[in-house]
């Protein structure tokens, strides 16, 4: 009886420091292998355009317990990919992202709002060809568990936020081909 007292206390010890590990802030690297940004925006209204961006680097930082989070992000705009590799070109010129001068597009949080448990919207500065401006991401799916194949702490997610590329001096042939722009991300990150 007395070992078995012993076995639940340790059991009961094990549960707490398990969740207090797990309620700590985590911060993750972005696992640049399933983090694909793309953007979709009509052309001249015959379709929508999808394109996506093949290389993003960064971080998040999340603590489930105080409901805080950061996301610090780096999309190579010099990897589109249009389907075309003329059209490859013509995007990375000057008239839409010049990726000769302006390599990258950044997404940096200033605040984390939450639904309950889960972010549902990331409000911060997106940087395209040098231009910051305040936006918010809308969270439409989140998963903070761990890795079931590597074993680490892991989250997902998926996010999506509509801009008027006018505003970031990339605005070439709008409204004909569409000033909106909207911008999907799915990512996945591990910890550190």
């Amino acid at each position: 009886m007395q070992s078995m007292k012993h076995i639940s206390a340790a059991l009961a010890m094990l549960t707490l420091a398990a969740g207090s590990a797990l309620a700590a802030p985590v911060t993750y690297t972005v696992d640049s292998s399933h983090t694909f940004p793309r953007f979709s925006y009509s052309h001249l209204g015959f379709s929508t355009q999808l394109s996506t961006f093949s290389k993003t680097t960064g971080t998040v930082a999340f603590d489930a317990q105080a409901k805080t989070g950061a996301v610090d992000i780096v999309i190579d705009t010099t990897t589109v990919n249009t389907g075309s590799t003329d059209f490859n070109g013509h995007i990375q010129g000057e008239d839409f992202l010049d990726t000769a001068k302006f390599p990258t597009a950044t997404f940096k949080s200033t605040k984390v709002v939450f639904a309950g448990d889960k972010p549902a919207s990331i409000e911060g500065q997106l940087t395209i060809k040098g231009v910051s401006k305040p936006v918010t991401l809308t969270v439409t799916s989140f998963q903070a568990v761990p890795h079931p194949m590597m074993k680490v702490p892991a989250l997902g997610a998926n996010a999506f936020v509509t801009i008027k590329r006018t505003e970031f001096n990339a605005g070439k042939y709008a409204p004909y081909v569409g000033d909106e722009v909207r911008i999907d991300i799915a990512i996945e990150a591990l910890a550190k």
